[in-house]
């Protein structure tokens, strides 16, 4: 499950990416109002955590566009104490929820827990492709119905493709997604992951799921190339 992290107090933003990561979430974090909508825009995210006080557009500006575009996926904005009228508009917009700073992040998961059951939109808490089935929620893999052990990062690599079938992925989108950085100095990193991948998911399969597209990256497809 994917959420995005729309704030400006980059401690702040990476106290709550952290504490994600750590509950087993993929996480992208945008640092002004300007990055966020982009960032909307551009990709699937199942929870936004939208700061209300931003640079460039404010979190209410955003909050208005992406209801406007049809994006309903959980908003939970994060309000200044005493923004009382900050949380009155918020929720009339559109917003699911919000949070007042200062807050305990243990106060933030029980939120964004409450979003997930909620039930609002329809979370993909499992994703299939061929024999395989992702279990988001247990971050399990299981291939036929047997359990494959994944680390964390071979885990979000997976899941990655899995939400991008039939996508080219350069190795700078994949960089950027599961390893949080904007440079391509991983990229030999990512090919000794994604070669473990294939050995647990691709060894004895004719044809592959994951195919590479020279110069360029990895494709997840059914059926090859």
């Amino acid at each position: 499950m994917r959420i995005l992290i729309v704030e400006d107090e980059k401690k702040l933003a990476a106290y709550i990416k952290k504490g994600l990561e750590e509950n087993h979430f993929a996480v992208d974090v945008s640092y002004d109002g300007e990055d966020g909508l982009f960032a909307l825009n551009s990709s699937e995210y199942d929870l936004v955590i939208l700061d209300i006080l931003l640079p460039g557009k404010n979190g209410l500006e955003i909050l208005k566009e992406a209801r406007k575009n049809g994006m309903n996926m959980p908003i939970l904005l994060l309000t200044a104490k005493d923004a009382i009228e900050d949380k009155v508009r918020g929720l009339d917009l559109g917003a699911d929820d919000y949070l007042a700073k200062p807050f305990s992040f243990i106060e933030l998961m029980a939120r964004v827990r409450a979003l997930i059951r909620r039930g609002k939109v329809s979370f993909q808490t499992q994703l299939t492709v061929a024999d395989l089935t992702l279990d988001i929620a247990a971050h399990r893999l299981y291939q036929n119905g047997q359990p494959i052990d994944l680390t964390n990062k071979e885990f979000a690599l997976l899941e990655f493709f899995m939400r991008n079938l039939n996508t080219i992925l350069t190795r700078t989108q994949i960089i950027e997604h599961v390893w949080d950085y904007s440079f391509d100095s991983l990229a030999n990193v990512i090919d000794v992951f994604v070669n473990r991948l294939r050995n647990k998911i691709d060894r004895d399969r004719t044809p592959k799921l994951i195919h590479t597209i020279k110069g360029v990256g990895y494709i997840m497809k059914e059926g090859g190339l």
